[in-house]
């Protein structure tokens, strides 16, 4: 799978569960080339989120909403996917 196809697909994965009203995508699995967990062909990705799912919920059920939303992709396509989900505005609360 090309590495735009699962950028294409992790959007759709997140807007689909989460709605977001800011979403970017880096995938930066070109620095991991030669990296033992990134010989299988996973990528490694960075995801930016703002969603209102995030209000009131703490960090770590944050990144559990979005591994949640990429489902099977967690173990076909995705080696490393470093998160930074907040509510919008920048509130964390």
């Amino acid at each position: 799978m090309s590495e735009s196809e699962r950028v294409r697909l992790i959007r759709e994965r997140l807007e689909e569960a989460l709605a977001p009203q800011e979403l970017a995508i880096r995938d930066e699995s070109h620095l991991h080339v030669g990296h033992e967990g990134a010989r299988d062909g996973r990528g490694h990705f960075h995801v930016t989120i703002r969603a209102e799912a995030f209000r009131g919920v703490n960090p770590i059920a944050r990144h559990r909403m979005v591994f949640d939303a990429m489902g099977e992709l967690m173990n076909t396509d995705i080696h490393a996917l470093r998160i930074d989900a907040a509510p919008p505005s920048g509130d964390d609360s």
